[in-house]
């Protein structure tokens, strides 16, 4: 299983030293190789919350999840895409921003720095979302009872997450944004235009990936609940076996795209850490390339093994971490903060999470019961 699994990370992490070493010595093997702990580090939690996603979908969309997904998270969001923003961003044309980033580093880290602002606010907004909308979800199973039942109730409330997301987007423009240090430290920008638009725009991007996901999801689990109902002796009608099979199909799409979204959200922090190492183009995106070929064989091992149906917690300590992480970049747009304080947040609360489940288990088994089958054990701490 382990070798099944973590096989082409094995082996794209032996080819990719390799290839640094012959291109750059001793020196740039050594820089690729911290920027795949960086980026192992930074995005732990984002493995269990795709395996929370990923174990919905059959086996085809789990080998484009490793086979399609990674050349996107590799090449588009590792290479390509800062290489865009920094089009966008500085008004360049492709061409040039390619020529900026092949030849002048100093000069493309700046521009990449520049847009950061813009970077943060789009991904504070969408990691936001996914975890204010998980936090207001009445859930049978409870980590933190205390906190997570009367933040169920306040849930009720519709559109809640969404009144909650803008405020802090607004708070954050008006406080963060307004005197951002410019890259050489010298004197500061506003920018709160620009983080209100980008923010803005990383919600409307949850709301319309998440909610259409969520509506093929939905009608796809009403479609096996109405045959379910017409009695399994019935056999279906040719018209609607298809209905469902199109149905699973769109659904699946959906939420492969909502996980590359995500993926990309999680990515943003990397990417942007990853000049306080180097500013090659290449180098980042090979060492960034091999943590996240990581990260997506994690997030399939987790899933084959049934990791997250076996320590039921481990979502919610992801989820938080996810909250975490949306406030951290929000506060990123003005002050630095290192990447080591985001990671350890990360693992110390999924840490804590995997704890608690374990005791649940614990709990369970010495009770004589069922830990998967006890949904009345609805709190760990």
């Amino acid at each position: 299983m382990l070798l099944k699994t973590f096989g082409w990370s094995f082996a794209i992490t032996a080819a990719g030293l390799a290839l640094a070493g012959l291109l750059w010595g001793w020196q740039g093997l050594a820089i690729v190789a911290i920027l795949s702990v960086l980026e192992i580090s930074l995005s732990f939690d984002n493995a269990v919350i795709n395996a929370g996603i990923l174990r919905k979908l059959n086996p085809f969309w789990q080998k484009m999840f490793l086979s399609l997904g990674i050349l996107i998270a590799v090449f588009g969001m590792r290479l390509v895409f800062p290489v865009v923003i920094v089009a966008i961003t500085a008004k360049l044309s492709p061409v040039e921003a390619v020529r900026v980033a092949l030849q002048d580093h100093e000069r493309y880290e700046a521009l990449v720095t520049s847009a950061h602002p813009a970077i943060a606010a789009f991904g504070g907004m969408f990691l936001l979302m996914i975890f204010l909308d998980f936090i207001f979800e009445d859930r049978d199973i409870k980590w933190l009872a205390w906190l997570e039942k009367p933040l169920a109730r306040l849930g009720k409330l519709e559109s809640l997450s969404v009144v909650i997301a803008l405020v802090v987007l607004l708070i954050s423009a008006t406080t963060f944004a307004t005197a951002v240090p410019v890259h050489n430290g010298e004197g500061t920008v506003d920018k709160a235009t620009t983080v209100l638009l980008a923010g803005i725009g990383g919600l409307i991007t949850y709301l319309i990936v998440g909610g259409v996901s969520g509506f093929f999801e939905d009608r796809l689990e009403g479609e096996e609940d109405a045959e379910e109902e017409t009695g399994q002796g019935e056999k279906a009608p040719a018209a609607k076996g298809a209905s469902v099979v199109g149905l699973a199909g769109k659904a699946a799409f959906f939420m492969f795209l909502y996980l590359e979204v995500i993926d990309a959200s999680f990515s943003f922090d990397g990417v942007i850490g990853a000049f306080a190492i180097t500013n090659d183009i290449f180098e980042m995106a090979l060492g960034l390339g091999i943590g996240a070929m990581y990260i997506r064989s994690l997030t399939v091992f987790l899933v084959r093994k049934g990791t997250l149906d076996d320590y039921v917690y481990l979502e919610h300590g992801a989820h938080y971490a996810i909250g975490a992480l949306a406030l951290i970049l929000l506060v990123t747009i003005k002050y630095e903060i290192n990447e080591v304080i985001t990671g350890l947040i990360g693992v110390v609360l999924i840490g804590l999470a995997f704890w608690s489940s374990v005791l649940r288990n614990r709990r369970a088994a010495g009770a004589g019961e069922d830990a998967g089958s006890s949904p009345h054990i609805t709190s760990g701490v």
